[in-house]
């Protein structure tokens, strides 16, 4: 259950800024539980909307890599580079990031 400190309950600007971190006494209402949820999905949506942009941005860019590399007599892509993609990914986001990494890299060069 999601509760909020008594200064918190006061305010009349709303839910706290980070509902989920929001110290003991009360629970929330009903309502200020809605408010902070639609506040959360608009960044999430905010978020995605970047992530789209981001990632449409780096499918573009990875299908240039592409072609110099091919048009320069190389392989159309780098197992090594592929590698390192990957294990960063890995690091920062576990089992996640593994997978969202793979994603990326077919995204931009395509089925093997």
């Amino acid at each position: 259950m999601i509760t909020m400190t008594e200064s918190q309950a006061q305010s009349s600007a709303g839910p706290p800024a980070d509902p989920a971190t929001a110290l003991t006494s009360r629970p929330l209402t009903q309502l200020q539980t809605d408010e902070a949820i639609g506040e959360l999905r608009l960044e999430i949506d905010a978020v995605d909307a970047a992530l789209v942009e981001l990632v449409a941005r780096r499918i573009q860019i990875s299908k240039q890599v592409g072609r110099l590399r091919m048009a320069a007599g190389g392989t159309r892509l780098s197992l090594a580079r592929e590698q390192a993609v990957v294990a960063r990914f890995s690091t920062e986001l576990g089992e996640t990031g593994t997978s969202l990494a793979m994603l990326l890299l077919r995204a931009g060069r395509g089925r093997l």
